[in-house]
């Protein structure tokens, strides 16, 4: 075949697709169906904001406000997005603070039926990556790590424990954090309401 001119790929010259055709949601009321192995976690779905407190015995204690969306888009996970932003001592904004991304899994048994437990799947851009485990307990979510890697150039965080409860209609929340010479001590708690749509 050498010397012979290739045909160029099928789909090289095929039209644009159109945008992306399949609806997500944070609003268990609208878009696709639940998938059956997300019935434990629907508490859970939805878009949030909030305020909370952080500190760390390295760093000075500092407040901030926080949105969080976990969505689904019929599919057994959900999806998850946190930002958060720094406020000062008037609540007004002072600069864009943590993210992360990642993706909610309930376990099913060898029947193929959801268990209590999940694995979170959580990635930051500052180079850190967050394997967890965990279980449902009703209203109550709580997840630890079972393996975290980062990159070269990452603040060393070597462990987490979270837990997630919902408490009179508002997701709250405590973040521990094992980091840079420290065991599992704590670094964020936050209350957040349902934002509206």
């Amino acid at each position: 075949m050498s010397g012979e001119e290739q045909a160029p790929p099928p789909w090289q010259d095929a039209p644009e697709p159109t945008p992306y055709p399949y609806s997500d949601t944070d609003d268990p009321r609208a878009g696709p169906d639940l998938h059956p192995a997300l019935l434990g976690l629907l508490p859970f779905i939805g878009a949030w904001r909030g305020r909370g407190r952080g500190g760390y015995p390295t760093i000075e204690d500092f407040d901030y406000a926080q949105e969080i969306r976990i969505s689904h888009d019929g599919r057994p996970f959900l999806s998850y997005e946190s930002r958060a932003w720094l406020l000062d001592a008037d609540s007004r904004p002072v600069r864009p603070a943590g993210r992360e991304s990642g993706w909610i899994r309930p376990v099913a048994n060898d029947g193929g039926r959801p268990t209590d437990e999940v694995e979170v799947l959580l990635t930051t851009p500052t180079g850190i990556m967050e394997l967890y485990y965990g279980r449902v307990d009703g209203l109550k979510l709580e997840i630890a790590t079972d393996m975290v890697m980062r990159t070269a150039t990452a603040k060393e965080v070597t462990a987490g424990h979270r837990l997630y409860g919902i408490v009179e209609g508002a997701l709250l929340y405590a973040y521990e954090m094992a980091a840079v010479g420290h065991g599992l001590t704590p670094h964020l708690s936050a209350r957040l309401t349902r934002a509206s749509s």
